[in-house]
């Protein structure tokens, strides 16, 4: 086969992505959407940074879409700010460069804050902000 014969797409083979690669696109695209909030990132050396995890169904039809990804992204944040605001930005990221790099339609990112971090306690004994 040459370079200008062009092969139907019904009778090319189906890329399939794994489920953790997945997780690992959308782990780095939350890291990108909290790097541009201001307010978004705790202070290095006491976060574990986002981490995501993905499920990912594949469509029957062969329409061009590798996969429907379901994504969960957990994140920890700096506390006062806007929590809602960093959570939107990160859903939108991480739908954007799932389905920019893997080719999938993203129906559900879900976005869990595992941690708040805050500066007026750095240094100070565990235990509850007033």
């Amino acid at each position: 086969m040459t370079v200008d014969q062009v092969v139907p797409a019904g009778e090319r083979g189906v890329t399939r992505i794994a489920e953790r690669v997945v997780a690992k696109l959308a782990t780095q695209a939350a890291r990108e959407a909290l790097r541009a909030e201001p307010a978004g990132r705790p202070p290095r050396g006491r976060s574990t940074g986002p981490h995501a995890s993905a499920v990912v169904r594949r469509p029957s039809e062969g329409d061009g879409v590798v996969g429907i990804a379901s994504v969960r992204v957990a994140v920890e944040l700096v506390y006062p700010s806007d929590i809602g605001a960093q959570c939107g930005a990160v859903r939108r990221q991480v739908a954007r460069r799932v389905e920019e790099l893997a080719s999938m339609e993203v129906r559900d990112v879900s976005v869990a804050v595992e941690r708040l971090h805050t500066t007026a306690l750095e240094g100070a004994a565990p235990g509850r902000l007033q």
